[in-house]
């Protein structure tokens, strides 16, 4: 079954950063001697390019660089890395490093397009208000914790 985007992205939400994220401020992820992380490559796309991806666009984007896949076999075998790579389910974006672990708030605008926000940014802060204050403001949810308890 071909990838939709749909499927697996919100619109209208702000993702808060977990409740036992160990940081008081959004943090670069750290690079690896090996190369980039994929959270990395997560926090670089985002923070760049704005409101730029889907949920979908930025799985892609981030398996083509983590894979170091190049421009000549991305336009070769593109349709066939894309089928590949959503042949299997991903985990949304609450499941992420960024809001889990470094600090980042992580807002879909209404057309499920993503950027992210430092948690103590005046941004942040108006998101999380919107969200509590406002019938129209952006639906609220907390990034996975990364203990259980």
């Amino acid at each position: 079954m071909p990838y939709n985007d749909e499927h697996m992205s919100y619109s209208n939400t702000f993702i808060q950063v977990a409740t036992d994220c160990p940081v008081e401020m959004g943090v670069e992820p750290p690079m690896k001697k090996e190369g980039k992380t994929a959270h990395r490559i997560q926090y670089e796309l985002l923070s760049q390019n704005p409101y730029k991806f889907t949920q979908g666009e930025l799985i892609y984007a981030v398996h083509l660089q983590h894979k170091q896949i190049s421009d000549v076999e991305r336009e070769q075998r593109g349709a066939e890395i894309r089928e590949a790579l959503f042949a299997k389910n991903h985990p949304c974006l609450r499941a992420s490093m960024l809001p889990k672990k470094h600090g980042w708030g992580v807002h879909y605008n209404e057309e499920g397009k993503i950027a992210i926000y430092p948690m103590e940014s005046e941004a942040y802060q108006q998101f999380v208000e919107a969200g509590t204050h406002q019938p129209d403001g952006p639906k609220l949810l907390f990034a996975m914790r990364s203990s259980r308890g």
